[in-house]
């Protein structure tokens, strides 16, 4: 059974592209609303949920937190695939931080991993939200993927690493 997420209640969310812009627990400058500390925000739930989920190869949507929690499932593989053959937590840093400075594309455009996952943007504006908005959860995912994926110690935490072998939803990571 898929895991979901918890955010289900849309009021008040503002969206891009039907994609709620839900709140993070982030110190990272960008359109998300501040999260609390204490609460659950849709990163530590990509990250908890991550190692059940990347065996589904369907997801049904009950939710459109759920798209949002599926993109960063697969850019959570994404990530694992480049730290991968970092062998310390400094070489995984720059391989995400080298990752973090790639374009992202918008529903709409070449690279997009899911079309028809997300709505297309209505206006010009509404696109540089939407990229905003996943460069801002993306950078937070990065963030926190690397203290789970590396020990205190520095070296890989081969529990998460293993992961970077499989493919989410049959979606080919290059």
């Amino acid at each position: 059974m898929v895991y979901h997420s918890s955010f289900v209640d849309e009021e008040g969310i503002t969206k891009a592209c039907g994609c709620p812009l839900l709140p993070l627990k982030s110190h990272i400058k960008g359109p998300a609303p501040i999260s609390e500390q204490d609460k659950t925000d849709i990163v530590d739930e990509a990250i908890t949920f991550f190692r059940a989920n990347v065996f589904f190869t369907n997801f049904d949507i009950k939710s459109p937190a759920d798209k949002l929690l599926i993109y960063l499932t697969f850019y959570i593989n994404v990530a694992l695939k480049r730290l991968e053959g970092c062998r310390t937590l400094a070489v995984g840093t720059k391989a995400i931080i080298n990752l973090g400075l790639e374009d992202i594309p918008v529903p709409g455009e070449t690279g997009f991993p899911f079309p028809g996952l997300f709505s297309l943007p209505q206006s010009q504006d509404e696109a540089e939200l939407f990229r905003n908005y996943l460069k801002q959860v993306r950078e937070e995912t990065s963030g926190r993927l690397l203290s789970v994926a590396y020990r205190a110690n520095g070296t890989p935490n081969k529990w998460w690493l293993a992961f970077a072998k499989r493919k989410f939803m049959n979606v080919v990571v290059l």
